[in-house]
């Protein structure tokens, strides 16, 4: 019930109470004002009798046909002719007076139960609500119980509200801190494989002048730069710095430039990159970061696809949503690493030796700022699939 109905009711109450107690009044009023009428007229009736016996029968007479004609104007009645006035004849019983007290102590009272009980019900609605406010302040948890429907049930819905916005800041800022740490020991980790490569290279370059190590410190420092490169992304895209601009793109193109930019690799391992050609789609999508998202995907199939086997791309659209597929012909993700595949610096039994584990986690960052989803399955026979939704809005 809200506030504006609980005070209709409260005085909706008040006026019933009140109706009540005026009623009952006026019927003990009439019953006593009839019964001095009664007594009033036996005295009279009494006395003439007294006086002249013979006017009995007149009387009766008078009495039986008074009742219908017993309403008569103020100016005719004979006593005003003598001099008598109404109130000459008649006189307030003390007993009005202790039907008017009861009365107005009746209802006294009844509003006096009210005041206290509407001030006990606020007071106790205030107490639990401070009470739960100092809980959750002192690092408490838990919800109010009461239910009801009250003047401070928008108060209690708002303290709901801020408790909860309060609480899931608090995860965020913990969840936060705890991939920073996360993130920096990774980093740290990755670092050493590299920094640790071209120490022994370096080491072994002064030892032995005539052995060309050349080509070890170039391979670590491409990774050391690729690292460098994918962390500053993944910065960026926690800070909400990195803005995506969609264009109009043509899902075939997309693919198509995503794939020439992986021919070397595909000549170097000896695999092959199908995308069928499936008419005209068009997205609307960032073109340079949704090929570097695409390109990891390949690149990932590539690694755990066998020299002769192909990376196959597909793709479709319906009212609802367009979807791109990228799968291999290699044994497809074991079964403990599937939850796992778009967590930063995770890698998997099968990954490649010098992997790093950001490029999956980056495609689906880049993926889901531009409002679509991915998700990483095994086919039925064999091979690992990656699927793309990007929804039409």
């Amino acid at each position: 019930m809200s506030r504006e109905k609980d005070h209709k009711w409260t005085l909706l109450c008040a006026a019933s109470i009140s109706l009540l107690a005026t009623s009952l009044i006026a019927l003990l009023l009439v019953y006593h004002y009839d019964r001095i009428q009664f007594q009033l007229t036996g005295y009279l009736c009494q006395k003439i009798i007294e006086e002249y016996p013979d006017s009995t029968p007149t009387i009766l007479k008078i009495l039986k046909t008074a009742q219908d004609h017993f309403t008569i104007r103020k100016d005719e009645n004979i006593l005003l002719s003598f001099g008598y006035q109404p109130g000459d004849f008649g006189h307030i019983d003390i007993h009005i007076f202790w039907i008017i007290a009861a009365g107005f102590l009746a209802g006294s009272a009844l509003s006096l139960f009210g005041s206290v009980y509407l001030h006990k019900k606020t007071a106790a609605r205030i107490k639990t609500l401070t009470d739960y406010l100092e809980k959750v302040n002192t690092g408490g948890q838990g919800l109010l119980l009461d239910t009801s429907k009250d003047a401070f049930s928008g108060l209690q819905d708002e303290i709901y509200k801020t408790i909860t916005m309060l609480y899931q800041t608090r995860d965020a800022a913990l969840k936060t801190k705890n991939n920073f740490a996360d993130n920096l020991s990774n980093i740290a980790h990755q670092l050493k494989t590299p920094i640790t490569a071209l120490s022994l290279s370096a080491q072994m370059i002064q030892e032995d002048t005539v052995a060309d190590h050349r080509e070890q410190i170039q391979r670590q420092l491409k990774r050391l730069t690729y690292l460098e490169e994918a962390l500053l992304l993944l910065a960026r895209i926690d800070s909400g710095t990195l803005t995506m601009h969609p264009v109009p793109v043509d899902v075939f193109t997309l693919l198509t430039l995503a794939s020439d930019a992986l021919q070397e690799m595909c000549a170097q391992k000896g695999i092959s990159i199908y995308i069928p050609e499936a008419g005209e789609i068009m997205i609307a999508a960032d073109l340079d970061w949704t090929m570097e998202a695409i390109l990891n995907l390949m690149k990932d199939c590539m690694e755990h696809s066998s020299p002769g086997m192909t990376v196959h791309c597909s793709y479709e659209e319906n009212p609802l949503y367009t979807q791109i597929q990228i799968w291999d012909e290699g044994r497809g993700f074991a079964k403990e690493d599937l939850p796992h595949v778009f967590e930063r610096f995770y890698r998997g039994k099968d990954s490649a030796a010098d992997g790093i584990g950001i490029g999956l986690s980056l495609s689906k960052a880049i993926i889901e700022l531009q409002s679509g989803i991915i998700r990483a399955s095994n086919l039925p026979d064999h091979g690992a699939c990656f699927e793309i939704r990007f929804y039409r809005h």
